[in-house]
């Protein structure tokens, strides 16, 4: 078993098991979820490939199988369902046991704006870096999205993700080569800023923000027009 998909399993393997815990029955969540993930996961997945056909990153052979989609390891595919419903997991889960964990509307919009404002800057000023430049224009229309249509999310998840964050270094930190002698996933320098924390190149937390946060956007919008057709109050 290669170690990416090592990775991708004991990411999603906890998440999944208390995904049945009685208290958080996120199960019932799942007719929406993975949806929002599969469609998420559309979008994330032509990028990916091409910008692995363009040599913007690539994947170390000595640390993933031998089958491949569309010049992309089966476990880079695995990898758009295994880590954002570790993240949605996280999320759900911080919200149950701190049902009041949430910025003011007021804090949530400056934070946005701001944020959005800033990626955009850096992305048009950094246009000939391709990594840069498309990962955080996403993020920016990503956080300008979700503040003007669904704030509530916004106002939870900028919480939430602070804490993901934790698995995130840890995880990435592995795939690209903190841990190990070489990298699972290399990153070409010359489209991208250069910056580093540890071996994590700096756009990597903007992606993983908007990530995470479409998957979520989906399956709340999925759930709520499920809730309003049925009159049906949400789960969780």
């Amino acid at each position: 078993m290669s170690l990416y998909l090592l990775l991708n399993i004991g990411s999603v393997s906890v998440p999944f098991i208390y995904s049945f815990h009685p208290k958080l029955k996120l199960y019932r969540k799942w007719k929406y979820i993975f949806p929002a993930i599969l469609f998420t996961m559309m979008y994330f997945i032509v990028w990916d490939i091409i910008f692995t056909r363009n040599g913007v990153w690539g994947f170390n052979e000595n640390y993933h199988s031998a089958v491949e989609i569309f010049n992309l390891p089966l476990e880079e595919w695995l990898f758009f369902i295994c880590i954002p419903y570790a993240c949605i997991f996280t999320h759900y889960a911080l919200l149950h046991y701190f049902p009041d964990s949430r910025l003011s509307a007021k804090v949530t919009n400056y934070l946005s704006v701001s944020l959005a404002f800033g990626l955009m800057v850096i992305s048009f000023f950094f246009y000939k870096n391709a990594y840069t430049f498309v990962d955080y224009l996403i993020g920016a229309i990503w956080l300008l999205i979700v503040n003007k249509y669904h704030q509530k999310l916004l106002r939870q998840y900028f919480l939430t993700f602070l804490v993901m964050l934790i698995p995130f270094l840890i995880v990435n930190g592995i795939l690209t080569g903190s841990f190990l002698g070489s990298e699972v996933v290399w990153y070409n320098n010359d489209e991208n800023l250069g910056l580093r924390v540890f071996t994590i190149p700096v756009e990597d937390f903007v992606y993983a923000f908007s990530l995470v946060l479409s998957s979520l956007f989906f399956s709340e919008k999925l759930e709520l027009m499920f809730d309003k057709k049925h009159n049906l109050s949400p789960v969780i």
